[in-house]
């Protein structure tokens, strides 16, 4: 809606995970090569943790985009709430698509299915990756040792540490469940912490998305609505961009062509109300 008004080419705040959005914090980039090594050199297991709301969504898929073509098949869990059957019985599902149901019945037929296309793909020297999103919560499934055991699959037919290279990618709490299993842990070949933005972070990261969004002038938040940005949001992109967003259209319907400190005040108080009312 308010795209016209400014010379946008799109949302630039939209919070949907765009590749073409993402932007290298020292942090997020730091994590993003790491977990570009362990999967490029098939290693067995990375990690990334982050509080909610630091955009592990859009590095993964950042990563993903940008993997050489040998790495085949990519495999994402975003719903790993399941008994580890269940779970086991979907990422077979994800691995081999074009497979019978028959194929999916228990645990036993799931792990074969698994193992028979890491077979395979070894054989057409390639890698796969599976990515548990909110990998915190399999600890209380029970889903870590069998995830585990997967990495031991046709592990005689590579010479790199595994078949596929598991990424788990969770709350910070994730850290402690690994810790309390010894043997996932060892084969964990990087960790990834990502952090909140700084000020200046803050102020580079709205100029990127809005340049991303085709923005091509000088910024249109003043200073002082810059610091109330960092203030109000602690550096967190997902709440940058809803206040961001927000105070778009507030400009925009109140027809300035600058955002001040009042616009993101009148914005956070809208923020803050929805949040209350919810």
């Amino acid at each position: 809606m308010y795209q016209e008004h400014w010379g946008l080419q799109g949302r630039p705040f939209d919070s949907r995970p765009d590749a073409a959005f993402y932007f290298p914090s020292e942090s997020h980039q730091a994590a993003f090569l790491k977990l570009h090594f362990a999967i490029e050199s098939r290693r067995s297991v990375a990690v990334i943790c982050g509080e909610p709301g630091l955009g592990k969504t859009l590095l993964l898929d950042t990563v993903f985009s940008q993997l050489p073509e040998f790495i085949a098949p990519t495999i994402r869990v975003v719903y790993p709430a399941l008994p580890p059957d269940q779970l086991l019985r979907y990422i077979a599902r994800q691995i081999a698509p074009h497979e019978g149901s028959d194929t999916f019945g228990g645990m036993g037929q799931s792990i074969e299915t698994i193992e028979r296309i890491l077979r395979h793909n070894t054989g057409d020297d390639q890698h796969a990756v599976i990515a548990i999103d909110e990998a915190h919560l399999l600890e209380h499934f029970g889903s870590l040792e069998p995830l585990r055991l997967l990495l031991n699959l046709a592990n005689e037919l590579t010479e790199a540490e595994s078949a596929m290279t598991l990424v788990l990618s969770g709350s910070p709490t994730l850290l402690s469940h690994l810790a309390r299993q010894p043997a996932l842990e060892d084969r964990i070949a990087v960790r990834c912490v990502l952090e909140r933005f700084g000020k200046e972070e803050t102020i580079a990261y709205i100029r990127h998305r809005l340049q991303s969004a085709g923005w091509n002038q000088p910024l249109m938040f003043d200073e002082e609505a810059m610091g109330l940005i960092q203030e109000m949001t602690s550096g967190v992109p997902r709440r940058i961009n809803r206040l961001c967003d927000l105070a778009l259209m507030v400009a925009y319907a109140q027809d300035k062509s600058r955002i001040d400190a009042c616009t993101i005040e009148t914005a956070n108080a809208e923020l803050t109300s929805r949040s209350v009312a919810a």
